[in-house]
């Protein structure tokens, strides 16, 4: 994975007002934790956008913080709810050699038979924990779904998984699912409606004939 390098400067005002005069000058404000204590910085806006039109948490990045560089994972971040502008990020330092946690996206690639015969495509997980050394970190895993019938799904279990990585979530979760749409499983319902009606029509009409017969004897 293409390593990234972003330039940042160390904070010293961390208040509220401080942020938002920041935010307004094309800053983002931002904290590294790790094994050292955390190191208030701020980054420019306009930079971290045009590097990262997607933020992922399993891309290693190189922050230069006066004139020394860590390597750091978005652990967390804040966007304002109605301009999407980054409030905040949260880092988190990696060493080398030492395992590490993080999330990695998980795409869908194909179009499922099951998709095209009617049914409908559900991605029930979009991410995946993963446990590995900072060199074996994926790009993100991929799954095929060009033979998925309808009401077949793709576990965890099924993922290929590149050596040195761990899954962390249940080997039986869900990643993606060709559903039946609404209106087969309503006509399904209504045809098992019918088919209890029609027996229980039949057993109406058991019955009724079961009591003349026995009436018809007891008049004889």
């Amino acid at each position: 994975m293409e390593q990234k390098t972003l330039q940042a400067e160390t904070r010293t005002e961390l208040r509220s007002a401080a942020s938002r005069r920041l935010r307004l000058a094309g800053k983002i404000p931002a904290v590294v934790y790790g094994s050292q204590d955390p190191v208030s910085i701020t980054l420019d806006a306009h930079e971290f956008r045009r590097q990262f039109r997607v933020i992922s948490e399993s891309q290693i990045i190189r922050l230069t913080i006066g004139g020394k560089d860590r390597d750091v994972l978005i652990k967390d971040y804040q966007e304002d709810i109605i301009t999407g502008a980054l409030q905040h990020i949260d880092f988190y330092e990696i060493e080398k050699g030492k395992m590490l946690r993080t999330n990695v996206a998980v795409r869908i690639e194909g179009s499922a038979i099951g998709a095209r015969e009617g049914g409908i495509l559900e991605q029930q997980l979009h991410s995946l924990e993963i446990e590995c050394l900072p060199k074996d970190i994926p790009e993100g895993f991929t799954v095929n779904v060009e033979e998925l019938e309808v009401g077949h799904s793709i576990h965890v279990s099924g993922i290929e998984v590149p050596e040195g990585v761990k899954i962390l979530n249940g080997l039986d979760q869900v990643v993606v699912i060709v559903a039946a749409a609404r209106a087969e499983i309503v006509e399904e319902e209504e045809e098992l409606e019918g088919e209890e009606g029609e027996e229980g029509e039949e057993g109406e009409e058991g019955a009724e004939g079961a009591e003349g017969a026995e009436k018809e004897a007891s008049e004889e």
